[in-house]
């Protein structure tokens, strides 16, 4: 991905090239592609016990689907080589490079640069973590010098500090 954004856009200077691979490779954009591809399907399909509510699970659970697509693609490059391979994936994530381009915000980047500039940082707290290890909510607050500037929940920590990150910025960020 990396030389296909090269490639496609080098007119950008290395920190926007970094945050739009950052997301085009991430968890949730191989998710997103895993599931495009159905390889949830396919894992109901080939599981031993197709029935099973484990594997229905697993075959919806963006952690997995990710590892999938990931596992996907080594075997896809040990079988074939680079070459080979290469335009296919750079095709299958090119709906994600577009959302990187015009949709995506990293909130806590965003965050971070901008308190970054005069000196100051973020630390992200968890407050709470509610339900079952495969059903939970978490809640973190942003901690500038001391003080809660944003609250945010989500199903993952990360998503957690991203909406928290993003109620920082909504309240100037300091």
């Amino acid at each position: 991905m990396a030389r296909a954004l090269y490639d496609r856009f080098p007119e950008f200077n290395e920190g926007r090239m970094a945050k739009i691979r950052s997301h085009v490779v991430s968890r949730a954009s191989c998710a997103v592609v895993a599931d495009e591809l159905q390889l949830g399907e396919r894992l109901i399909a080939e599981a031993a016990s197709p029935a099973d509510v484990e594997v229905e699970r697993l075959s919806t659970n963006r952690n997995v689907l990710a590892a999938l697509l990931e596992a996907a693609l080594a075997a896809l490059y040990l079988e074939h080589g680079f070459e080979a391979i290469e335009r296919a994936i750079v095709e299958g994530f090119d709906p994600r490079i577009d959302y990187a381009l015009n949709t995506y915000v990293d909130h806590k980047t965003e965050l971070q640069e901008r308190l970054a500039r005069s000196g100051r940082s973020v630390v992200y707290t968890m407050l709470e973590t509610v339900g079952p290890p495969h059903d939970r909510t978490f809640t973190t607050a942003a901690v500038i010098d001391g003080v809660e500037a944003g609250r945010g929940t989500g199903r993952s920590k990360k998503d957690a500090e991203q909406s928290a990150a993003q109620q920082a910025l909504a309240s100037d960020g300091d």
